[in-house]
């Protein structure tokens, strides 16, 4: 597999990029492995992050090509937690209530998954069309009667959907926006796919929290890129576009959803301004704060291991709860193996059965779990600790500890 080191800033092009986070090498968080692939050699890629000094935006400095993440072995899928599926369906009715949405309106998502935001926006009365680049997530979504469009986005696509539609109205990309890879073209084709008053929205993790709270198993080769305002609105503001609103919300530890428009559109929100001053007070762009931040991650991967010894030591067993791409980044960064977690448990179908990325841990259903009813587990989607633990509540109500890693390890 081709690695690309990044000598420049992916939204400025600015050359002054500084180091600030080493999460060592990591695999691809979402190709988990049969049996027989256990055998083989796992690639294995260096999970670095700079700062652009010029800009403020946050971004990996080793590139794996898209095609070897995206691809017939991708395995996430949008549906599998009921919180997500709220978000997206919140997001939705507020776009078409907000800004008037007439029915009809053509509503494109790009990274559309399995089209749950998509079938959000069809019961607002809209018409739809997915783009996604793993070929069984599309034959999932379109077989769901979600037509989607397979392919990386590019002038291509949107010929094909402005050919068969004309323009979007409405443009989102709420799982998307940190894959990009090049964000020149994107910004070219998007602004050609969206009518003169159409929006774009997105929606990504917020820097802002993923240091403040020590998310850094956010952090992995999908997510080439992790967003602070700042270096959003310079980046619209230098392709003729405007960034007129953002709206914060909880989902994924902590994300901003961002409104963009075709310059002077609309009226510019006041959250924008307040977003930049927390910002600026938790220094956010400043590299001696992130380097604080990584001694930070240090001390909460030894804080973590000390637990998980302990609960070995005293002859107690703990499993994992959940295989999402942010767990694979904290196993693998904290070298937790099958010799600490006995197993892995997981709702989505794409996983069971199989052993997750490079720790090599299997998984399997959350019925085991209430099977064998281990001392203690490990929830590593702790972004959705509430909702697990409300659905697992058989499972601590026969004693059973639940333990949350991030942002500081404790036992519940």
């Amino acid at each position: 597999m081709i690695t690309k080191n990044v000598l420049k800033c992916r939204m400025c092009d600015s050359e002054k990029l500084e180091l600030f986070l080493d999460l060592g090498n990591i695999p691809r968080v979402d190709r988990f492995l049969t049996s027989d692939e256990l055998k083989l050699n796992e690639s294995l890629n260096p999970l670095t992050v700079y700062l652009c000094e010029n800009c403020g935006l946050a971004q990996l400095g080793f590139i794996v090509p898209a095609s070897e993440l995206f691809n017939e072995e991708y395995a996430y899928e949008s549906s599998t937690t009921k919180n997500r599926r709220e978000n997206h369906c919140q997001l939705a009715e507020y776009v078409c209530d907000n800004f008037k949405i007439k029915n009809n309106s053509l509503v494109v998502d790009i990274g559309s998954n399995v089209g749950v935001l998509l079938d959000c926006f069809k019961n607002q009365g809209m018409v739809t069309v997915g783009v996604d680049a793993s070929s069984n997530i599309v034959k999932k979504a379109n077989k769901r009667g979600i037509e989607t469009i397979l392919g990386f986005f590019d002038k291509n696509i949107v010929k094909k959907i402005i050919d068969k539609y004309d323009k979007a109205s409405i443009v989102t990309a709420t799982n998307l926006f940190a894959h990009i890879q090049n964000y020149k073209s994107f910004i070219i084709d998007l602004k050609n796919l969206l009518t003169e008053d159409g929006i774009f929205v997105f929606q990504v993790p917020h820097f802002l929290k993923l240091i403040k709270n020590i998310e850094y198993d956010t952090i992995y080769h999908e997510h080439i890129s992790y967003f602070g305002l700042k270096p959003l609105i310079k980046f619209f503001e230098d392709n003729q576009m405007e960034l007129f609103d953002v709206i914060e919300t909880d989902i994924d530890g902590g994300s901003i959803r961002c409104f963009v428009s075709h310059k002077g559109r609309f009226t510019k929100s006041s959250s924008i301004k307040r977003i930049l001053i927390e910002e600026d007070n938790e220094r956010i762009y400043n590299i001696k704060r992130l380097k604080k931040f990584e001694k930070d991650v240090k001390q909460q991967k030894h804080d973590l291991n000390k637990i998980l010894k302990q609960i070995k030591q005293n002859g107690e067993k703990i499993v994992g709860v959940g295989a999402p791409a942010k767990g694979i980044t904290l196993l693998n960064y904290c070298q937790i193996d099958k010799n600490s977690l006995e197993y892995l448990t997981e709702k989505s179908p794409l996983k069971i059965g199989k052993y997750c990325p490079g720790m090599h841990i299997p998984v399997t259903t959350d019925e085991k779990l209430l099977e064998d009813k281990p001392e203690y587990a490990m929830i590593l989607a702790w972004n959705f600790a509430e909702e697990i633990m409300n659905n697992l509540k058989e499972y601590q109500e026969s004693g059973g500890k639940f333990l949350i890693p991030i942002p500081t390890p404790k036992i519940v």
